[in-house]
């Protein structure tokens, strides 16, 4: 394709693409041109450069996310439902933890979801700051969640690119890393108990836990106020 036949929701839809299979690290011009069967200078006459490549893609995935109508949910049902959408498209495109931990991202996706996140705090009963704050306490831990899985995804990435055994290699680490917490004896205790967890692994409905004891520290803090 020309620069001419190229355009840019192609290009960042097929960055996205890129992003998915190959993480930040497997984002470049020329491999991107490839995929569009373009020059990489027409791919460059559309988005500039990477970073700005890098903002478009995450902005678009912030399209993703529907947004709960207000008039027909509860507040904590809409915010227990925007916090777990997000949560999967986060899982779903492991590299936007990477990107919002290395660039500034910004656009009218994101900022469509934002303003819904705080419309939902508002309808709770927060004002100003406090609702700010709520959204963001969410948004933190809904990316704290994120990380895990976005995490091992590049991990292993990185493990079959330098030619190793990803499998294996994390098979050997969990194995050394759970004959250290066997010294201590609340890790010992989870470790050979019935359930047989993972010294790494997080307890079952962790995410729905962590979010419902947020959820319910907010409504203590409305009543209280």
């Amino acid at each position: 394709m020309t620069r001419d036949t190229l355009t840019a929701e192609q290009i960042v839809r097929t960055a996205i693409e890129l992003l998915d299979a190959e993480g930040l690290g497997g984002l470049n011009m020329r491999s991107l041109g490839k995929l569009l069967d373009s020059a990489p200078t027409a791919v460059y006459w559309h988005v500039k450069n990477k970073d700005n490549l890098v903002r478009l893609a995450t902005d678009e995935v912030w399209t993703e996310l529907d947004l709960p109508e207000l008039d027909a949910l509860d507040w904590r049902t809409a915010a227990t439902t925007m916090a777990g959408d997000l949560h999967a498209m986060m899982t779903r495109h492991p590299w936007l933890v990477q990107a919002l931990a290395g660039h500034l991202l910004y656009g009218p996706g994101k900022a469509r979801h934002d303003d819904h996140t705080l419309a939902v705090y508002e309808k709770a009963g927060f004002v100003g700051a406090d609702a700010d704050q709520a959204a963001a306490t969410v948004f933190m831990f809904v990316l704290g969640n994120a990380v895990g899985a976005s995490a091992t995804v590049a991990l292993t990435r990185q493990l079959n690119r330098d030619g190793g055994d990803a499998e294996q290699l994390l098979h050997d680490t969990v194995a050394q890393a759970s004959d250290i917490a066997r010294q201590f004896p609340r890790l010992r205790a989870r470790l050979d108990g019935a359930s047989g967890t993972d010294y790494n692994a997080a307890p079952d409905n962790s995410f729905e836990f962590g979010l419902k004891a947020i959820l319910d520290g907010f409504e203590d803090r409305l009543a209280a106020h």
